[in-house]
């Protein structure tokens, strides 16, 4: 049985029902089998023993999704011993042109729209609109949670400083 968190984000003002648990600071990172642009699964074991950022956008052909891919591509050259993936619902094929165009190169965009596995497990599923809220977790390389922002609006950018000065301190110990 899937949790539903009534009301827990807005998208567009309008109050919308989350799938799937609300993860806190402390917790075991969930499982979750996603699909990199080539359609190979991604697991969180692949990226076993490193520091994760995942950044969690409803789609890459929007302005703030666009700005926050590009924003963590930035910081992930800046970064050593830290993985950084975008995760959204967009199709592989089209995440794929999407970095193409931009440009992005450190950044590995992965797709959950087959299953919504990353979704429900982190609790990122908008209900109605079968789209990812906009969030960000930082997983240790323990695989233990260390940072989490899931934006009260789903149009809104999210911190960006956090989450990189958490990866930071998560790949110093």
């Amino acid at each position: 049985m899937t949790i539903e968190r009534e009301a827990a984000i807005t998208f567009k003002g309008a109050a919308k029902t989350l799938l799937g648990p609300e993860i806190k600071v402390g917790d075991q990172a969930p499982a979750f089998t996603v699909l990199a642009n080539d359609l190979s699964p991604v697991t969180l074991d692949d990226s076993e023993g490193q520091v994760r950022i995942i950044s969690v956008v409803p789609s890459l052909d929007t302005g703030v999704c666009d700005a926050q891919t590009r924003r963590f591509n930035e910081e992930a050259g800046n970064l050593d011993n830290v993985k950084v993936l975008t995760v959204s619902v967009d199709l592989p094929f089209a995440q794929k042109r999407w970095c193409g165009a931009a440009g992005i190169e450190q950044v590995q965009t992965v797709s959950d729209h087959r299953d919504l596995s990353f979704g429900t497990a982190y609790g990122v599923v908008i209900k109605d609109l079968r789209l990812l809220t906009r969030a960000v977790f930082v997983v240790d390389k323990n695989d233990k949670v260390v940072y989490v922002e899931y934006c009260s609006e789903a149009t809104n950018h999210p911190d960006y400083e956090a989450p990189v000065e958490a990866a930071k301190k998560a790949s110093q110990v």
